[in-house]
C-alpha cells in the first residue's frame, strides 16, 4: 500500500492541475485601468493605438514568464527575493516603490467596482467606494477552501468579461480590415504628448508590477520538484501563461476596438466611464450598456481581489520578523487607496482621469520591478538550470530598455511643454 502511495505521488500531475496561476494574474490585465486607457485611446484616436496593446501584451507575456520561472526555481516570490538579495536600503526602496504601485493599482480596481455599482444600482459613488472593502472578506472566505477555489472564481469573472466583449463587438460591428492592420502596424500618433501619455497608461495597465509579485508567488502553490521535473513544471506554466495572457490581449484589444467603432467613428470623445455607459445605450441599445456595466463590475471585483493579494505579498516582506495579521494588512491596503479616492471623488475629480493617471504611475514604477526580475532570473546561482539563456537575456533587457526609454521620453516631453499637466478632455 505504501509502495502504491509513493508511486502515485511520483506520477506526473495532469496538465489541468497546472492551469490557474496565470489566469488569476490575467484579470489584472483586463482591470478597470485597462478599460479607462483603452476607452480613452479608442474614442480619441480610433484604432491608432491598438498596436500599443499588442506590444505591451508581448512584453507582459515575457515578464510574466520570467516571474513564474523565478518562483518555480527558487520557491520564493519576487518580494521575498528582493528582501534577500537587496537587504539594505536598496531593497527597502524597491519594495516601497512596489507598495506605491499597489496603491495605484488598487485605486483603479475599486474605482471600477464603485462606478459599476453606481451605474447598475444607482448607489452614490462615494458610498459605492466604501462598499468595495467587502472584496477583502470575499478573498478570506474563498481561501478557506484552498487556492483552487480562488483561481476558479477569478476565472469565472474572466469568462464573464470575455463574454461581455463578444457581445459588445457583435453590436458595435467594427471595421475588421482596419483592426487587423492597426493591431500590428505602428504609426506616428504616439509622437503627440497626449497620445504618448495614454500609450504609457496602456503600458502601465498592461504590464503591471503587482502581477509580477503575484505570479511568482502563485506558482509556488503547485508542488515543485528538482531536475527534469522542475523543467516540466516550467513548461506547463508557460502554457498557462501564454493562454491566459492571450485571452487578456483579446479582451484589452476588444475594449479599444469597441470604443473606436462605437464612439470615435461617430465623432464622440468619451471623457468618463459612466459617459461610455450612458452613450452606449442610445447608440447600440440597452443590452450593450447593461453588458458593459456587468463586465465592468466583474473586472473590478476580480482585479481588486487579486490586487489585494499582491499587496499582501509585498507588505508581508516588511513584517517578516513579526506575527502577521492578514486581515489587518488587507484592510490597511484597502484604506490606503480608498480614502484618497473618496476625497478625489468628493472634489469632483472624474473617475476616468484618476484611472488613467493611476496607470501612468504604474508605468513609472515598472522599471523598479522589471530590472530586479531580469537580473535575478539571469543569476545562475539563484536560478540553476532555469537561468535565462542568452536569447532570453537579450529579449528581456531589450524590453526593459523600451519600458525605461518610454518613461524617460514621457517625462522629457512633459518638461519640454513647461511641466503643464496633460489635458485628457
Amino acid at each position: 500500500m505504501n509502495v502504491q502511495a509513493a508511486e502515485q505521488m511520483q506520477r506526473p500531475r495532469s496538465f489541468w492541475y497546472f492551469l490557474g496561476p496565470a489566469f488569476l494574474v490575467s484579470v489584472g490585465y483586463m482591470d478597470p485601468g485597462n478599460w479607462a486607457t483603452s476607452i480613452e485611446a479608442g474614442s480619441r484616436y480610433g484604432y491608432d493605438l491598438l498596436w500599443v496593446i499588442t506590444l505591451a501584451s508581448l512584453v507582459a507575456i515575457l515578464m510574466q514568464l520570467l516571474s513564474a520561472k523565478l518562483g518555480i526555481a527558487t520557491g520564493k516570490n519576487l518580494a521575498q527575493l528582493i528582501r534577500a538579495q537587496y537587504p539594505g536600503k536598496g531593497g527597502t526602496f524597491l519594495l516601497s516603490s512596489a507598495a506605491l504601485a499597489m496603491v495605484a493599482t488598487d485605486l483603479a480596481e475599486f474605482l471600477g467596482v464603485a462606478v459599476a455599482l453606481n451605474l447598475l444600482f444607482d448607489i452614490p459613488l462615494v458610498v459605492a467606494i466604501f462598499l468595495t472593502i467587502f472584496d477583502v472578506l470575499l478573498i478570506l472566505w474563498l481561501e478557506r477552501f484552498g487556492f483552487r477555489w480562488v483561481e476558479m472564481t477569478i476565472f469565472a469573472f474572466v469568462a464573464t468579461i470575455g463574454l461581455g466583449y463578444v457581445v459588445e463587438l457583435w453590436l458595435a460591428q467594427p471595421e475588421w480590415t482596419e483592426v487587423a492592420k492597426a493591431l500590428a502596424v505602428p504609426n506616428d500618433t504616439i509622437m503627440n504628448t497626449t497620445a504618448l501619455f495614454i500609450a504609457m497608461g496602456i503600458l502601465g495597465a498592461t504590464v503591471m508590477p503587482h502581477n509580477l509579485y503575484l505570479h511568482s508567488h502563485q506558482v509556488t502553490t503547485r508542488a515543485s520538484a528538482a531536475g527534469e521535473a522542475l523543467k516540466r513544471f516550467y513548461k506547463l506554466m508557460k502554457w498557462d501563461t501564454v493562454l491566459a495572457l492571450t485571452a487578456a490581449w483579446i479582451v484589452n484589444s476588444s475594449i479599444l476596438i469597441m470604443a473606436s467603432a462605437a464612439f470615435h467613428e461617430k465623432g464622440l470623445l468619451i471623457t468618463d466611464i459612466d459617459e461610455a455607459y450612458h452613450t452606449l445605450g442610445p447608440l447600440l441599445g440597452g443590452s450593450a450598456a447593461l453588458t458593459f456595466a456587468i463586465a465592468l463590475l466583474a473586472s473590478g471585483v476580480a482585479s481588486s481581489a487579486t490586487g489585494t493579494l499582491a499587496g499582501q505579498i509585498v507588505f508581508e516582506s516588511f513584517f517578516k520578523k513579526r506575527p502577521i495579521n492578514i486581515l489587518k494588512i488587507r484592510v490597511y491596503i484597502r484604506l490606503a487607496t480608498m480614502i484618497p479616492a473618496a476625497i478625489a471623488i468628493l472634489l469632483s475629480t472624474k473617475p476616468l482621469t484618476l484611472l488613467v493617471l493611476s496607470q501612468v504611475i504604474l508605468s513609472m514604477q515598472l522599471p523598479f520591478a522589471v530590472i530586479p526580475l531580469v537580473m535575478m532570473t539571469s543569476n545562475q546561482q539563484l536560478m540553476g538550470d532555469l537561468v535565462n539563456d542568452l536569447k532570453t537575456k537579450i529579449t528581456a533587457w531589450t524590453a526593459t530598455i523600451i519600458i525605461v526609454a518610454l518613461n524617460v521620453w514621457l517625462l522629457a516631453m512633459l518638461l519640454w511643454e513647461g511641466l503643464q499637466p496633460v489635458h485628457l478632455h
